[in-house]
């Protein structure tokens, strides 16, 4: 009696098709002919693992397997057999090559990749750059083509050679049983070409150490985090291949008096009780570097906000801005003389002054009976 399809695969039977295929993946990796060669064992549970996935991936096949079992099947060829082929190896063993072959590169022909890698650059700006927008020069240590050899990495009066060994694909396809494998060439690792006197500047590398200077335009409105693409100004890529990207990513400074919310700036006023008292009319900074006038009411409240319209953070690709916000905090005054603790005696004498404290206080009396 054949063993239990699901049981072989280590699933219960109301497992799902990812759940199959998770499990396929794992005894077929566990016992691929490759990983054990030699072993018959191995190779006869590998092929018995890919027949019961075989009948259980196809959901006619797994319900006519569910109602009569293995019966269901017989007079088909078993494992290895005929009806084995029918295994789709695009879709499931493709994803075994690269687990076990670290992404061989499946379907891939030609040289290997030789572009340069990207190169990631934080640059700190003021909140006053970002409102105006600003060129800012940046060092990035990099790597350039060589000027000696133009990038090749031959020696000046030599040229790279078609490899030998690849004959310049870059990789090396081989029969392993019923599979084909392909994997980077070993003479050229993965370039298609190899350099017999390579240059003296650069190694053969095609490339050299450098810092190069650029100028980065910071366009105005620009947010903390925003990302900003070089293309080519990465490294140069190895042995002439194309350069990679800068990504230049931006942070804003802390300002002293200023703090952003999305489009709009607040800005905290510390004002005098007798200012708040009296009102009157006060001057504040804005980004633009003007002052703007504020009128502020007779008995004004500490945490009052004053709107002035477009005159907050320009927003990137539009003609819109967002406004600021002005909060006003009445200080109270500290360090008193004793004539000034006096009058101010006098004035508390002199008056009810402050209606929401006195209205909080008498609704207190009124809890608590008087």
């Amino acid at each position: 009696m054949s063993q239990d399809y699901y049981e072989l695969l280590g699933v219960s039977r109301t497992a799902s098709a990812d759940d199959l295929k998770k499990a396929f993946r794992k005894l077929a990796m566990q016992h691929h002919p490759d990983r054990n060669p030699g072993d018959k064992e191995s190779e006869k549970k590998f092929k018995t693992v890919n027949h019961a996935y075989d009948i259980l991936k196809d959901p006619e096949k797994r319900a006519a397997y569910d109602r009569y079992g293995a019966a269901a099947f017989e007079g088909a060829a078993g494992p290895g057999g005929p009806q084995g082929q029918g295994f789709d190896f695009g879709s499931v063993f493709g994803d075994i090559f690269d687990e076990m072959f670290g992404g061989g590169g499946r379907g891939r022909g030609g040289r290997a990749d030789t572009r340069g890698q990207d190169l990631r650059f934080n640059l700190e700006i003021t909140l006053e750059q970002a409102y105006g927008g600003t060129d800012a020069t940046v060092r990035v240590p990099s790597s350039v083509s060589c000027e000696v050899c133009h990038g090749s990495g031959a020696e000046a009066g030599s040229k790279p050679q078609t490899c030998p060994t690849c004959q310049g694909r870059g990789r090396l396809r081989a029969q392993q049983g019923f599979f084909t494998v392909e994997r980077t060439c070993h003479t050229c690792h993965g370039a298609g070409q190899i350099i017999d006197k390579p240059c003296r500047t650069c190694a053969g590398q095609g490339r050299v150490r450098r810092d190069k200077t650029l100028k980065v335009n910071i366009p105005a409105g620009v947010e903390d985090g925003t990302r900003i693409r070089l293309s080519g100004e990465g490294e140069a890529g190895s042995r002439g291949g194309p350069p990679g990207d800068l990504y230049v990513f931006l942070s804003l400074r802390r300002h002293q008096l200023f703090e952003r919310e999305g489009a709009d700036i607040h800005c905290r006023v510390p004002i005098s009780m007798v200012q708040a008292t009296l009102g009157g009319n006060i001057e504040v900074p804005t980004l633009d570097g003007k002052m703007a006038r504020i009128n502020i009411p007779a008995g004004a409240q500490g945490g009052h906000q004053f709107r002035l319209r477009a005159k907050g953070m320009p927003i990137v690709r539009s003609t819109q801005r967002g406004d600021m916000y002005i909060e006003i905090n009445v200080e109270t005054p500290t360090n008193l003389t004793a004539k000034q603790k006096e009058l101010l005696k006098e004035f508390e004498k002199a008056g009810k002054t402050s209606p929401e404290s006195e209205g909080f206080f008498s609704k207190v009396k009124e809890m608590f009976g008087g």
